[in-house]
């Protein structure tokens, strides 16, 4: 049995797709079972920070996000059920200096590290479907507006990031995850205007990119409702992205045995996300 917290979750959905096709059973987490549309097959209870539901488990997903301030309880459950691994979800940010949603993460991989459980921490980059957020002055007005504009990003599709997390499940026992915090990105280097040609492509509707400034953009995601540490953390990750470009990494490739997805491609499929017509 594998649980997954955060299950509806942009990784935590197609993670359970992984686990199911390899014949796993699966246990769910979830802040609101009765609209999660999971698989018939999946078990799924109810979201506690106070309390999981190990009994049972074998290894455990951890999406920060979904599991608030549960961490502690969870990794002190987890080693009473002899859970054999922790996949946390953490982000290759963590690498960035000074970077806050950088440092919220290594402490929290620290505390997985310091509970004795085994663990990998999958340190992916920036989502593709972080670009959503981008779709309403797209269909509204053909632009996206963007700070950044030279950063060079590899975005990677959440498919890849689950895929490695349920090798890593699946594989708990002894493996090259074991007690190891792979970096995770897509397969090319992009910036912000790559991306947008790449939606326009996908959509076939012209678009452009217009380059704003830093602070403009942290006014407009702070007044989005975005909080201030992670606009900061976002922010940051891109200016150090435009001095130190991404690096692609092999391990989606190594550990799944298939290239990542291009950005490209992911547009294709969500091009009605895009469209006017939405």
């Amino acid at each position: 049995m594998y649980l997954i917290t955060g299950a509806t979750g942009n990784v935590g959905r197609p993670l359970i797709d992984h686990l199911l096709a390899a014949g796993a059973q699966v246990r769910a987490t979830t802040r609101r079972p009765a609209t999660a549309a999971l698989p018939d097959q999946v078990e799924v209870v109810q979201a506690d920070e106070t309390a999981f539901p190990l009994d049972g488990v074998r290894a455990v997903f951890v999406n920060p996000a979904a599991i608030g301030n549960g961490l502690d309880a969870l990794l002190t459950q987890a080693k009473a059920h002899d859970v054999r691994r922790v996949v946390l979800l953490s982000t290759s940010a963590v690498a960035v200096p000074g970077n806050p949603i950088g440092e919220h993460h290594r402490e929290l991989e620290q505390r997985v590290m310091d509970s004795g459980l085994p663990w990998t921490m999958l340190r992916p980059g920036a989502f593709n479907s972080n670009t959503l957020a981008w779709a309403t002055e797209i269909r509204t007005e053909q632009v996206v507006r963007a700070p950044y504009g030279e950063a060079r990003i590899a975005p990677i599709d959440e498919r890849d990031i689950a895929a490695v997390a349920g090798e890593a499940l699946l594989s708990h026992d002894t493996d090259r995850l074991h007690n190891a915090a792979p970096v995770l990105s897509g397969p090319e280097v992009l910036t912000t205007a790559d991306q947008v040609r790449d939606i326009a492509a996908a959509t076939g509707v012209s678009l452009r990119f217009e380059e704003v400034s830093p602070e403009a953009a942290r006014q407009s995601m702070v007044e989005a409702g975005v909080p201030a540490f992670a606009v900061d953390g976002v922010l940051g990750y891109y200016a150090h992205a435009t001095h130190h470009p991404t690096t692609v990494s092999p391990v989606v490739q190594e550990i799944t045995g298939r290239a990542p997805r291009r950005f490209a491609d992911w547009a294709a499929e969500h091009a009605a996300a895009f469209s006017t017509t939405h």
